[in-house]
């Protein structure tokens, strides 16, 4: 069985699949590092002492072989790790050079790749005969031609690495493969959630996405104020400090700044202005951007919705799909987001290709 890992600073979220790639289980340990973490797996439900990621996964391991599934029954584990860098573009087998390769890309991704590279050295640890794969957010959106990638800036900043990357990644693949051989020739792809980003995808290659260099970009969000001009980004850190400006900017605005609430249930039921300019803010520009990625694949043929809201939220699907009515009528399809069952299938495919 694959057990797939997505670490992340205070919560470690797993899922069990079995060859077939048919879900066994998923829970996760969060609170870790608190003074009283919970672990939540299959049949178990309780409090848990975690201080830091090695004993949250030993917890996990103990209570996945307290209900019948013991390590030797495991495969492989697979991570997902958010930044692959200019160099991790594909799923790879963890070895040495790969995790170097996730530590040269942490300054793109403070927040996240250190907790991905946490969750791996502790079953290198825990569990040192278990192969290990890992799955790149970035790595769908390797393959952009240079003149989606590029920011007009001197040779210098660009070659420290400042350039669009594009996130989400596992989450459109896992629409192309759920096409197989229907894929539209020029799908617009929404993940629309907390985090939200469109993906133009010409003949299933990437062409662009909304985000750039950081998740922070393009489409509103729940908490992240998408697209701004970045001179209003340096009033904002001249005025209250580059920190508090960054706090701002990705947790303090989106739909909780215009309308008080990221939940975009809450803002639908609300009957107040402030929560309309939020719901109306959402899909004016995710429309907006949609223009442009539909500008950069040379038309459109089909469009796809995921994410919480863009599964769930109807009037939300309809609204984004009246502003983008000029485009004439194309099928609109919603797919079950599904990133862990996509990681699992990475790391399957892989083990294959090494099999003798």
């Amino acid at each position: 069985m694959i057990l797939v890992v997505n670490a992340g600073s205070s919560s470690i979220k797993v899922a069990l699949f079995q060859p077939d790639l048919t879900e066994v289980m998923a829970g996760q340990v969060s609170g870790i590092g608190g003074a009283l973490a919970h672990l939540k797996l299959g049949a178990e439900d309780q409090n848990v002492t975690a201080p830091d990621h090695d004993a949250a996964l030993t917890t996990i391991l103990d209570s996945l072989a307290r209900q019948g599934i013991t390590p030797d029954k495991l495969t492989a584990a697979a991570h997902r790790v958010v930044h692959g860098g200019t160099s991790l573009v594909d799923p790879v087998a963890v070895d040495d050079t790969v995790i170097a390769g996730i530590e040269a890309a942490t300054p793109l991704a403070p927040l996240h790749n250190p907790n991905n590279l946490a969750g791996i050295r502790a079953l290198q640890t825990l569990a040192p005969g278990l192969p290990q794969f890992a799955s790149f957010g970035t790595a769908f959106h390797a393959n952009q031609p240079e003149v989606a990638t590029t920011y007009a800036l001197p040779r210098e900043p660009r070659s420290m690495g400042i350039r669009r990357y594009g996130f989400h990644g596992l989450s459109y693949a896992w629409i192309v493969t759920q096409f197989g051989d229907a894929l539209p020739e020029r799908l617009l792809a929404f993940h629309l959630g907390s985090g939200a980003s469109l993906c133009a995808i010409h003949k299933g290659i990437s062409v662009t996405t909304s985000m750039g260099y950081s998740p922070l970009d393009g489409l509103t969000m729940g908490t992240r104020s998408g697209a701004i001009d970045g001179m209003a980004v340096l009033r904002l850190a001249e005025i209250y400090g580059a920190d508090e400006a960054a706090h701002m900017l990705n947790h303090e605005s989106g739909l909780k700044g215009l309308g008080g609430s990221n939940d975009m249930r809450l803002l639908l039921a609300a009957d107040t202005d402030r929560a309309k300019l939020a719901v109306e803010h959402f899909c004016y520009w995710a429309a907006r951007h949609a223009g442009s990625a539909i500008v950069a694949m040379g038309g459109l043929d089909a469009v796809a919705f995921t994410g919480g809201v863009g599964e769930n939220a109807e009037p939300i699907r309809a609204r984004i799909m009246e502003h983008l009515s000029l485009f004439g009528d194309v099928p609109i399809h919603v797919v079950k987001a599904d990133e862990e069952r996509q990681i699992a299938t990475d790391a399957r495919a892989l083990m294959t290709e090494a099999a003798p």
